[in-house]
Order: C-alpha cells, then sequence, then structure tokens
C-alpha cells in the first residue's frame, strides 16, 4: 500500500564510513556533506508522510493492522530525536570552534 521508505535513521548513520578524502578539497566534502543532510531530512520527511497517510487511514476504518502505524510512527518519532541530538551537537561544536582563540 505505501513505498517502503529506504533510509531508517539507524541505517543513515551506520552507513556513514570514513573514507580516504586525501584527494578532495573542503568545498567537496562540504557539498557533500549538505546533500547528506538533505538527504535525511527529506527522508524523516517522508517517514512524517507515511504516518499521516497511515493515521488518516486508520481514521477512515480503512487500516485493519494497528501495528503498522505504531511501527510507523515510532520510526518517525526516532528519527526526529536523533534529528534534534545531532543538531545540538553540530550547534555545539560549532559555538566551540567560535569560542577558541587563534
Amino acid at each position: 500500500m505505501f513505498d517502503k521508505i529506504s533510509y531508517s535513521p539507524i541505517n543513515i548513520m551506520s552507513s556513514v564510513q570514513p573514507k580516504d578524502n586525501s584527494g578532495e578539497g573542503a568545498a567537496d566534502l562540504g557539498k557533500k556533506f549538505g546533500s547528506f543532510l538533505n538527504d535525511a531530512m527529506n527522508n524523516l520527511n517522508a517517514q512524517q508522510q507515511q504516518v499521516d497517510q497511515l493515521n488518516q487511514s486508520f481514521i477512515k476504518g480503512e487500516l485493519s493492522d494497528v501495528h503498522q502505524l505504531t511501527i510507523a510512527s515510532e520510526k518517525a518519532s526516532l528519527g526526529l530525536e536523533l534529528t534534534v541530538q545531532v543538531r545540538n551537537k553540530v550547534l555545539e561544536a560549532y559555538q566551540e570552534m567560535m569560542r577558541m582563540q587563534l
């Protein structure tokens, strides 16, 4: 009925592996990191939309298995919590760098 979302927060974080980037510049790495974050946010949005669709189906009585709704809701909730924690750590690292004296 609904498309399976290929990325979950756990899959995203476990797929990040250090690579030898000696030939790449900082701008290239920044673009890759930016696209990674953009993809992660898009996937989080898709998870939330899936929960909304399942919720509407449940309200209409079209969804017989409540477990699908519960599981999708928990996945979206965990994804949002992970996103907030990553954001907090990035802001904390940025603030720490700004406090450094050269």
